[in-house]
């Protein structure tokens, strides 16, 4: 029976190659800039009524010791083809950090039971997710996750809505940062 003698170096450098080196997390300052792009929405009545373009512009900037958020939505739904019905929607949200450095606190939106809602967000490698969580009157609970992934030259992403349980819209979309 031969046996073969490996030098200890040589098997770390072998092993280096088996398993890949754990991602960084990036820091929130690489989210910083305006990205402007477009998504498209689907919904489980796409099957019926087709799936719906959107123009997405997001701004991320620092905001006291944490960062402030601003997106704004142009969605162009109803009416004919050569007329649609156009709505823009805007909102922004600022975030603290906590003791966690990879999860951020809302300063105005700190509230499930409100309007506005309770949020929060998380850093994990390259993506910056943001949360938004409303309950109605009624207790039936409405979830919006936003999960912002820094890309090449610009940003990836992947909006996703689930009410009481269900998804009942997905985004995917793709922005180019424009401005620091």
């Amino acid at each position: 029976m031969t046996r073969i003698l490996l030098k200890p170096w040589l098997l770390l450098l072998g092993m280096a190659f088996i398993w890949p080196a754990a991602a960084k997390d990036a820091s929130i300052k690489a989210f910083y800039g305006v990205y402007q792009g477009s998504g498209i929405a689907n919904s489980k009545d796409s099957l019926y009524f087709g799936i719906t373009m959107r123009d997405l512009d997001v701004t991320i900037r620092p905001a006291g010791d944490g960062f402030r958020v601003e997106w704004t939505t142009v969605l162009r739904q109803g009416g004919t083809p050569e007329n649609p019905r156009v709505r823009r929607k805007t909102s922004s949200i600022s975030f603290r950090p906590t003791d966690n450095p990879r999860r951020f606190a809302s300063t105005d939106r700190t509230d499930p039971l409100s309007e506005q809602g309770l949020s929060w967000a998380r850093l994990k490698e390259n993506t910056l997710t943001v949360h938004v969580l409303v309950i109605s009157p009624e207790g039936k609970y409405n979830l919006q996750s936003y999960a912002r992934t820094i890309s090449g030259t610009g940003m990836d992403l992947y909006f996703q809505r689930i009410k009481d349980g269900g998804e009942s819209r997905a985004v995917r979309g793709k922005l180019v940062k424009v401005a620091k």
